[in-house]
């Protein structure tokens, strides 16, 4: 019924989907593990607070580039958007270089102004206890540098409040209202807005709109 040429073929394609099958599952369960193992669970944020059931594209909430921006404010301000989810540095007069970011979810919402007080690269996080009894399974620390660590890389903090700019270990999540009140970002997007400002720089946190989503 089948010829050998015919007969290969069909044998590979049934190779091929038995692989891809497998593959599937041995990646699911991999996950589940990870999760498991981190205490995620569904709807908390991503990373360490949670898991990432459907996981949007890298470029799903934008990516960084260059905006015209209202005047009056000055060169060297950061001014985030909790309304766009971006965060604008200010580079030029009338000119900002716009960022994705995650933002705070609704009974963490806040707004007003600071300035960045310390810079620091490969922060340790250190949860909150309101954080460890939402999440028991959370661990008491978590050193910098670890790719576990839901600050990232880099952080800027904000006054003398326990709200910081900083990188992710879910970087799926940005463009979400997913955070308990800082300010999220790409690791990448960051790293280059860390090495723009220093300690002293005005950050202005609102829910006003320049641009679309």
């Amino acid at each position: 019924m089948f010829g050998s040429r015919t007969f290969g073929r069909f044998a590979l394609a049934l190779g091929l989907a038995a692989f891809s099958s497998g593959l599937s599952a041995d990646t699911a369960s991999a996950q589940n593990w990870f999760a498991s193992a981190f205490g995620f669970s569904n709807g908390s944020g991503g990373g360490l607070f949670g898991s990432a059931p459907s996981r949007p594209s890298a470029g799903a909430f934008g990516t960084r580039s260059l905006v015209a921006f209202p005047s009056q404010y000055a060169p060297g301000q950061i001014i985030v958007s909790f309304a766009d989810r971006r965060l604008y540095y200010i580079q030029a007069k009338g000119r900002a270089i716009s960022y994705p970011i995650a933002v705070p979810r609704e009974q963490s919402r806040w707004a007003g102004k600071m300035a960045i007080t310390r810079k620091q690269e490969n922060p340790t996080w250190t949860p909150t206890p309101e954080m460890r009894r939402e999440n028991p399974r959370l661990p008491a620390v978590v050193a910098g540098g670890d790719p576990r660590n839901p600050l990232g890389y880099h952080a800027l903090y904000l006054g003398s409040t326990l709200y910081r700019i900083h990188g992710t270990d879910a970087p799926w999540t940005i463009g979400q209202a997913v955070s308990k009140g800082c300010v999220r970002m790409h690791n990448q997007d960051v790293a280059d807005l860390y090495r723009r400002v220093g300690v002293g720089t005005q950050v202005t946190v609102t829910w006003q709109r320049f641009h679309s989503i």
